[in-house]
C-alpha cells in the first residue's frame, strides 16, 4: 500500500506542477501533507516535517549566503570580463549562445556546487537570451544537464556518498568513469548544438548589420539588467527610447547596442554589451581582492575545510564589509538580493515537507525495495547495468542521501551474491546524475529556474527527456568501455 501511495504522490505532484494547476511551493507542501493523512500517519506529520527541515536547513543557509555572495560579486564587476568574453564568442548566433551556455556551466561546475554554477551561468547569459528572444528553458535545460554530468566529480557529492556508503575510495570510483562521463559531456555539447540550431531556425540568423528599428517595451528594459533580481543600478546595452536592431526572420531583437549615454557603440566585439559599465556598484580598485577571495572560497569548498554553509556565510560577510563599508550600502545590497533569497529558501523548506513525509512514512523505502525485489535472478550477473538503469529514475525521485545510503548498499549486496564487485555498483550509481539535477528535491534547481524566471513545470517538461537521454549515453559509454 505504501509503495502504491508513494508512486501516486510523486505522480500527482509532477502532473499538477507541469499542468500549472499548483505552484511548486504549494504542491511540495500540500500534496505530501494530504498523503501523510491518507496513509494514516497524520498525527506524525509535524515530526516528519521538522525532521525534513532539520535535514535541509544547512542547505537553505548555504543557498541564502551563496546568493548574497555571488550577487555582490556580480554587482562589483568580478564577472564582467567573463561575461564580455562569452558575448564576444556568442555574438548574435543562437547556436553559439547555447553551446556557450553548456561550456560556461561545465567550467563553473568544477567547484562542485550546483547553486554557484546556476547563479553565474544565469547572471551572465540571461540578458543575452532575453535580448535575442531565445527560449529560456533551453538555457535552464542545458545548464542543468551539463552541471549534472559534472556533479559526479569526487568533491561534488554523489561520488563521495557512494564511496562512504560502500566503504570504497572515491578515486577508485571516479577515475575509471572519466571516459564515460567525457562522452556524456560531449553529448551535452551535441545537445546544445542541436537546440541552438533549432533556435536559429526559429529566430533566423541575427546580424549586426540589419538596421530595422523595433519598439523597446518596458519588460525589455527590465530584462537587460545585470542580474535578475540583483538590484543593479541602471541597465546595459540600451536606453529606453534608443534604437535597437533586429535581423533574420524578424522573430527577435538583434544585437545592436547603445551606450548608457545614449550614443551608439562602435560595431565589433562589444556590440552585445549587456552589462552597464558605469553602474554605481562597481569596485574596480577591489577587483583582485574579490578575485582572490572567490578563488580562496572555492578552494576551501573543494577541500571541505569547513562546512559549505559556514564558508559562504563568512564569505558573504567579508565581501559586504570590504566592498560596501557603509551600513546603508550593505543594507541596500542585501535588500537587492532579498527576493532571490526568499524564493529559494522558501522552496527548500517546502521541499523539506515533501522529503520528510516521503521518508518518514516509509514510502521511499517501500518503493525502493519493491523495485529491487522485481529484478529477475537472471539479471544478477548484470547488476552494474541494472544499477545504472535504476539510478536514472531513483535519483530523480529521491535525494542523493536516500539513494546512496539507502538503495545502493542493497544493490551492492545483491550484486555481490552474483560476483559483481561493489565498486562496479558504485560507478553505475553515478549514471543518473544528469537527470538528478532537475529533480524537484534538489534545492539548486530552484536557484536556476527562479533567476531565469522560468516556471518549474516548463523546465521539467523540457529538460527531463534530454537529461534522461544524456544519462543513457553515459550508461552506454560505460558498457562500451567495459567500465560497468
Amino acid at each position: 500500500m505504501l509503495t502504491i501511495l508513494g508512486f501516486v504522490m510523486i505522480a500527482t505532484f509532477l502532473v499538477l506542477i507541469m499542468m500549472k494547476k499548483m505552484s511548486p511551493m504549494a504542491a511540495l507542501v500540500l500534496i505530501p501533507a494530504l498523503f501523510c493523512v491518507l496513509v494514516g500517519q497524520g498525527a506524525h506529520l509535524g515530526d516528519y516535517v521538522l525532521k525534513g527541515i532539520g535535514d535541509l536547513a544547512p542547505t537553505a543557509a548555504m543557498l541564502m549566503f551563496a546568493i548574497i555572495y555571488f550577487g555582490v560579486m556580480i554587482d562589483v564587476g568580478l564577472f564582467d570580463p567573463v561575461v564580455r568574453g562569452i558575448l564576444r564568442f556568442c555574438k548574435a548566433d543562437p547556436v553559439r549562445v547555447v553551446v556557450g551556455t553548456a561550456l560556461l556551466a561545465a567550467i563553473v561546475s568544477l567547484d562542485g556546487d550546483g547553486s554557484t554554477t546556476f547563479m553565474i551561468t544565469v547572471s551572465a547569459l540571461y540578458p543575452l537570451y532575453k535580448r535575442l528572444k531565445m527560449s529560456l528553458v533551453v538555457m535552464t535545460g542545458v545548464a542543468a544537464t551539463a552541471n549534472g554530468v559534472m556533479n559526479t566529480l569526487p568533491w561534488g557529492g554523489p561520488t563521495a556518498r557512494a564511496a562512504t556508503a560502500l566503504k570504497l575510495d572515491a578515486g577508485d570510483i571516479f577515475v575509471p568513469m572519466i571516459p564515460a562521463l567525457a562522452v556524456g559531456l560531449v553529448a551535452v555539447f551535441a545537445l546544445a548544438y542541436v537546440l541552438g540550431r533549432r533556435e536559429r531556425k526559429r529566430l533566423g540568423v541575427l546580424t549586426l548589420g540589419d538596421t530595422r528599428v523595433v519598439t523597446e517595451a518596458a519588460d525589455e528594459r527590465e530584462s537587460e539588467q545585470v542580474l535578475v533580481g540583483a538590484g543593479a543600478v541602471g541597465t546595459g546595452g540600451g536606453t529606453a527610447g534608443g534604437p535597437r536592431t533586429s535581423g533574420g526572420a524578424g522573430a527577435g531583437t538583434g544585437s545592436g547596442a547603445t551606450s548608457s549615454a545614449g550614443g551608439p557603440q562602435d560595431e565589433g566585439d562589444d556590440d552585445l554589451q549587456v552589462l552597464d559599465p558605469h553602474r554605481a556598484t562597481l569596485r574596480p580598485k577591489l577587483y583582485w581582492f574579490n578575485a582572490a577571495l572567490t578563488v580562496a572560497l572555492l578552494t576551501l569548498l573543494i577541500l571541505q575545510a569547513l562546512p559549505i554553509p559556514v564558508l559562504f556565510l563568512l564569505g558573504a560577510a567579508l565581501a559586504l564589509t570590504v566592498n560596501f563599508p557603509h551600513m546603508k550600502d550593505q543594507k541596500a545590497r542585501v535588500a537587492a538580493h532579498a527576493e532571490n533569497v526568499l524564493n529559494v529558501s522558501g522552496m527548500v523548506f517546502a521541499a523539506a515537507v515533501f522529503t520528510g513525509v516521503l521518508t518518514g512514512t516509509g514510502m521511499v523505502e517501500h518503493m525502493a525495495r519493491w523495485l529491487v525485489s522485481g529484478i529477475p535472478d537472471a539479471l544478477g550477473p548484470h547488476m552494474g547495468l541494472v544499477t545504472g538503469v535504476l539510478s536514472i529514475p531513483l535519483t530523480y525521485f529521491m535525494s542523493n542521501d536516500g539513494f546512496y545510503f539507502g538503495i545502493v548498499p542493497i544493490l551492492a549486496e545483491a550484486g555481490a551474491a552474483h560476483g559483481v564487485a561493489p565498486v562496479e555498483i558504485a560507478r553505475a550509481s553515478l549514471v543518473g546524475q544528469a537527470l538528478h539535477m532537475s529533480s524537484p528535491l534538489v534545492p539548486a534547481v530552484y536557484v536556476l529556474v527562479g533567476m531565469a524566471k522560468v516556471e518549474f513545470g516548463d523546465h521539467t517538461k523540457f529538460t527531463v527527456k534530454w537529461a534522461a537521454l544524456t544519462s543513457l549515453v553515459v550508461l552506454g559509454a560505460g558498457l562500451l568501455f567495459g567500465i560497468l
